[in-house]
């Protein structure tokens, strides 16, 4: 039993309590291949990841904040200082979850020591569990090279938005016999490299199929296949905080809307001077 802090929201927003914790582990992430899906939806924030916490089995830590938080047009301006920041406060959020976190474009892709350099520093930062890069065949040595070290690293394959301008949009891939093949290689091969998962976005589903079978790690979905061995959301997206919404998200929410439509109460009553009312102010004491 090991121990850590977590943010007592009944009484504080801010303020951290000791409190006893058992986190899953990424040998029990390996260890659900073929077994009960795993759970798996991002959180940039402390308030996220507590509430997330209890219901995930993987908090990652994307990169999808780029786009999420600091509405940047692409994941590619997002910085390791950025993915230290955030992945800290879910780490302090959380207490059940594995949390991962996004290698960010630039950190990773020029060497397996510069790789190295970067994810021992974001562990470092952070108190993360592991990191997740995106690439396949070309990125199996830089894999093998952190696992090797004691980095758990989870792999990403299929679409990969930190090549958005390479791959000259967000469409699924796969669609032709020789994409196809890649991506099962690409999989394949960053599994054998000693990633603990690996991510499959964006692809045809019989790709997503085919590599959840034939890969002895559990695969992780977004856009890919109910067949997968987890699956992942960008939690904005499944709870409706932006208006577009792709293909692959199911919407359990209109967030924005109950957001809007509060704010809006909120706005008549300050205009209205309902609001604050006597609960809400202090009265001399007799």
């Amino acid at each position: 039993m090991s121990t850590t802090f977590t943010i007592d929201s009944s009484t504080s927003r801010a303020t951290p309590v000791s409190a006893p914790m058992k986190r899953l582990t990424v040998p029990a992430v390996r260890q659900r291949k073929g077994k009960d899906p795993l759970v798996m939806l991002t959180a940039y924030t402390v308030r996220t990841a507590q509430i997330l916490d209890p219901h995930c089995d993987l908090l990652l830590v994307g990169d999808s904040l780029g786009q999420v938080i600091y509405g940047l047009p692409s994941t590619v301006p997002v910085t390791l200082e950025m993915m230290a920041a955030h992945g800290a406060a879910v780490v302090r959020g959380s207490y059940h979850a594995v949390v991962v976190v996004d290698m960010p474009f630039g950190s990773y892709e020029a060497s397996p020591e510069k790789a190295f350099e970067s994810a021992a520093w974001l562990l470092k930062q952070t108190g993360a569990a592991a990191v997740k890069l995106e690439g396949g065949t070309a990125m199996a040595s830089t894999v093998a090279f952190l696992s090797e070290r004691g980095i758990p690293v989870m792999g990403h394959v299929g679409l990969t938005p930190q090549a958005v301008n390479a791959l000259g949009g967000y469409g699924a891939r796969g669609r032709s016999e020789a994409e196809a093949r890649k991506i099962v290689g690409d999989a394949q091969a960053v599994a054998e490299a000693g990633a603990f998962a690996v991510v499959i976005e964006g692809v045809v589903e019989p790709i997503a199929i085919e590599i959840t079978k034939t890969i002895a790690v559990p695969t992780i979905g977004i856009g890919a296949s109910a067949e997968c061995d987890g699956q992942v959301l960008v939690a904005e997206d499944m709870l409706g905080l932006f208006e577009r919404t792709p293909r692959f998200v199911k919407r359990y929410g209109d967030m924005a809307g109950f957001i809007g439509e509060r704010a809006a109460a909120y706005a008549d009553e300050v205009r209205a001077r309902v609001f604050p009312g006597s609960e809400q102010t202090y009265a001399p004491k007799a």
